[in-house]
Formats: C-alpha cells, structure tokens, sequence
C-alpha cells in the first residue's frame, strides 16, 4: 500500500480555539467528507447563514485548514479543505492551556458526531435499504492494555484510512461521503474513578 498523506500536525492552542467553534468543526468537516463547496452550499449542510459561513471559512483559511478552490464559475469560488485529518496530539499531555484547547475541540467533535448520529436516524426510514443496512451504531465493552488500545486504534486507522475522502482516489461512482467515528477509552464511573 502506499503511504498515506498525514494528518496535519496541531500543537497551535489558538487554531484549537478557532477550531473548537461548532460552526468551524462543522464546516471543515463537511469540506473534508464532501470536496469543494460554496459558502451558500455550506450554510445549507450546516444549517447556518451564507454570510456567517463565509466569515468563519476565512477564519479556518487564516489557520490554513481551508482553502479557495480553483474550480467554480469565477463568480464565487468554492471552498476545500486543505488537509485529509488533524492530528491533535495526545488528550491530556499538554499544559493547561493546551489541554483546554483539545478539550474544546474534542467537544465540538462529540456535538458533531451526536448531531450526524441523529441526522441518520431521524431519516434512516428514508435511505436506501442497502445504506441502511450498511450502517452500523455499534459498541463494545473491552478489556485491554493501554497497549492492546494503542494496538487496536492504529489497526482501525490503517483499515480505515485508505476509504478518506481526501485519499481515496478509486471510489465507485455508488460511493458517498460516510461518517465514522470511533472511540476508545477507560470507562470512567460516576464518581470520577476509572472502572475495575
């Protein structure tokens, strides 16, 4: 197999900031599933305002996670993602301040993935049965090593990693943009303490 574009790097605690707004995380990663779009076309798949999209699709080109596409009529160019992923280092590993920013982005990514997660089922009814019987809403209770965790999310990476839009450059005319999402951490019980 080829070796796959990285993720860009992110140790830059004001970009996690500008990333953390939902209507930013929103918008790149709609670029990044679906190619170049208008500010218009944006607005609509994130249920926001043209102008507001624009405005935070410059502010996401200033931290050069998007980009003008030179396609389009001349007229209003669309935008693309600039990058295939973000690697926002380790949750945790970093001062205070940095800490706050990957906490900040990880919760624009939860609100993301529960607002998809909804989407799908409040128009699962309405796919085609080959996607809906495609999907999965799937969870598993492991017991592992931190190293059999580490094992396992790079065995999900090099499985998944070829299918990502910003790679994949043999998908099928039947193919569509799909969101996965995928978690793996110690159980934490109500009373803070990871479980036994």
């Amino acid at each position: 197999m080829a070796k796959l574009p990285p993720r860009k790097r992110v140790r830059d605690v004001e970009l996690m900031r500008a990333l953390s707004h939902p209507t930013r995380f929103a918008l790149l990663g709609y670029l990044m599933a679906t190619g170049a779009h208008t500010a218009s076309e944006c607005a609509a798949a994130v249920d926001s305002s043209p102008s507001n999209c624009s405005w935070h699709l410059r502010q996401l080109a200033q931290y050069g996670l998007v980009e003008r596409s030179e396609t389009g009529d001349g007229r209003e160019r669309p935008w693309q993602a600039a990058q295939v992923g973000l690697d926002l280092g380790t949750l945790g590993s970093g001062d205070g301040a940095l800490h706050g920013a990957q906490i900040g982005v990880a919760g624009a990514q939860l609100a993301e993935d529960r607002l998809l997660t909804q989407r799908f089922l409040d128009t699962a009814d309405r796919l085609d049965p080959a996607w809906r019987d495609a999907a999965a809403l799937t969870s598993y209770a492991l017991r592992v090593t931190p190293d059999e965790l580490a094992a396992l999310r790079e065995a999900v990476d090099t499985l998944i990693r070829p299918y990502v839009v910003g790679i994949r450059i043999d998908a099928p005319a039947a193919a569509r943009p799909v969101h996965a999402s995928v978690r793996g951490f110690p159980r934490i019980e109500a009373d803070g303490n990871p479980a036994r």
